[in-house]
């Protein structure tokens, strides 16, 4: 659900780069659209997945962190370590040995 709400507002809001969603947390990399900003991107992505979340979970309440962790792109090389960072999360974290094989996430549908 978390990766179809990400993947929906490809296009619409940012233009998604890279994704990962993990057992307790998300990471990725999205250029905005022209007029969008970062927090009507958040809040896109945070409302809709909240809302789906509880009614999954039969539960009402906060569901994320208020704070989103952004941070601006500097260069060439910080891009393709941000990319490869978030990519190689689920590998860090032992849940599974190569970042292609991690079904929710952009590495995963690189190598479909």
């Amino acid at each position: 659900m978390t990766e179809k709400s990400l993947l929906f507002y490809h296009a619409k809001k940012y233009d998604l780069t890279a994704w990962v969603v993990m057992p307790n947390h998300i990471h990725f990399l999205a250029t905005p659209m022209e007029k969008i900003e970062l927090e009507e991107i958040a809040h896109s992505i945070k409302s809709y997945t909240a809302h789906e979340a509880n009614k999954l979970l039969n539960r009402s309440g906060q569901f994320w962190q208020r704070e989103p962790f952004d941070r601006y792109i500097r260069n060439r090389k910080h891009f393709v370590n941000v990319v490869r960072y978030i990519e190689n999360n689920p590998v860090k974290a032992g849940l599974c040995a190569e970042a292609k094989d991690w079904r929710f996430s952009s590495a995963f549908h690189k190598n479909k």
